[in-house]
């Protein structure tokens, strides 16, 4: 097991924990629990890229790496995308629900397409994209933003380009499927009898 697969572990663990502190904090307005659910948060994040830098850096890229890094983006973004976009007592302000839509939408259709991918040609290229990558820091940063309890006049912005380079990126995904889908020879006509 590399350094930054055990990184990548300890950041799907911190999952639960951010959950769990955010929830106490919305149920009793203790403000530690919302600094521990930040501190999760923000931990689980930077981990991100630590974990990619070391897997660069000392070539430590491995087939589970490519597996639990977004696993473990996509607990952490996910969750917070969903938490926030609920009531929360005035505690914080709530995402809009269009944005949870796309974000959840738009990963729902990417596992779907990498095993309908997986299943037709045997082998999935996940090709990362910049507008991934951006979606991505997007997503952390609204969800950052909300609960650091920043300026609110500013998250729709944040929210709107994170929507944005979401939707994006899942177009992208979603034309590289199709390209892989169509390299296969199991997506050429059947022979006529």
């Amino acid at each position: 097991m590399t350094t930054a697969n055990k990184i990548t572990i300890a950041r799907i663990l911190l999952v639960p924990f951010f959950i769990l502190a955010f929830v106490y904090y919305v149920d009793h307005g203790n403000e530690s629990c919302r600094l521990a659910a930040l501190l999760c948060f923000a931990l689980t994040a930077l981990g991100d890229g630590l974990d990619g830098y070391i897997a660069r850096r000392y070539n430590q890229r491995s087939e589970l790496g490519a597996i639990l890094d977004p696993l473990a983006d996509k607990l952490l973004l996910v969750s917070g995308i969903i938490l926030l976009s609920f009531d929360s007592r005035g505690y914080f302000v709530a995402i809009p629900r269009w944005f949870t839509v796309a974000v959840i939408s738009r990963d729902v259709l990417v596992i779907i397409g990498v095993a309908v991918v997986h299943y037709t040609s045997g082998k999935v290229a996940v090709r990362p994209r910049l507008a991934g990558k951006l979606a991505t820091v997007l997503q952390m940063a609204t969800v950052l933003w909300t609960l650091l309890k920043w300026r609110p006049t500013a998250l729709p912005y944040l929210t709107v380009a994170a929507g944005l380079f979401t939707g994006i990126s899942g177009l992208l995904y979603i034309y590289d499927g199709v390209s892989q889908l169509n390299a296969h020879p199991s997506s050429a006509p059947l022979p006529r009898p």
